[in-house]
């Protein structure tokens, strides 16, 4: 009897173009500027992309383009929490104070602030002209693209 296998991997496609972002701005007020300057209509999905084993999560607006097939998504690359740590005093009962730690979806781009996920069936999305468009915004410090299959953790990108 002749054995198959399947792989999680046939199962993944990962043909989609990925931009990175620095910029200090929150997360509406860039959607708000690449809806503007890219003409795009990104909107707040309901949830956030939650991890619960990292116990953090990330924003992200999507729009889909039924006209042109393509899918957008602006994702936050960075969660910050505010958690209790035990400071030893000496004393019996230990003062808490609060840390401000710092979890990445990529942690490879630890200083990407957001992703831009383009999926696009047809590949007509110009991604030159899409990085003009967001150097052409003052508030973006810069940008560029990422190859997707570079990233060990890409599967954070799946959702």
């Amino acid at each position: 009897m002749a054995l198959h296998k399947l792989q999680v991997d046939d199962f993944y496609d990962d043909s989609f173009k990925l931009i990175a972002i620095h910029c200090r701005l929150e997360d509406y007020r860039l959607a708000y500027l690449l809806n503007k300057h890219l003409e795009l209509k990104l909107e707040r999905k309901d949830t956030d992309i939650d991890f619960k084993y990292l116990e953090s999560s990330y924003s992200i607006f999507e729009w889909d383009n039924e006209t042109e097939y393509v899918l957008w998504n602006l994702i936050s690359n960075v969660c910050k929490k505010e958690e209790d740590s035990l400071s030893s005093t000496g004393t019996l009962f230990g003062d808490t104070e609060k840390v401000l730690k710092t979890f990445h979806l990529i942690s490879e781009y630890k200083k990407v602030d957001y992703f831009i996920k383009i999926s696009d069936e047809i590949q007509n999305v110009d991604e030159d002209l899409i990085l003009n468009k967001l150097k052409a915004i003052p508030q973006i410090i810069t940008s560029y693209t990422v190859d997707p299959l570079k990233i060990k953790s890409k599967d954070h990108l799946i959702f």
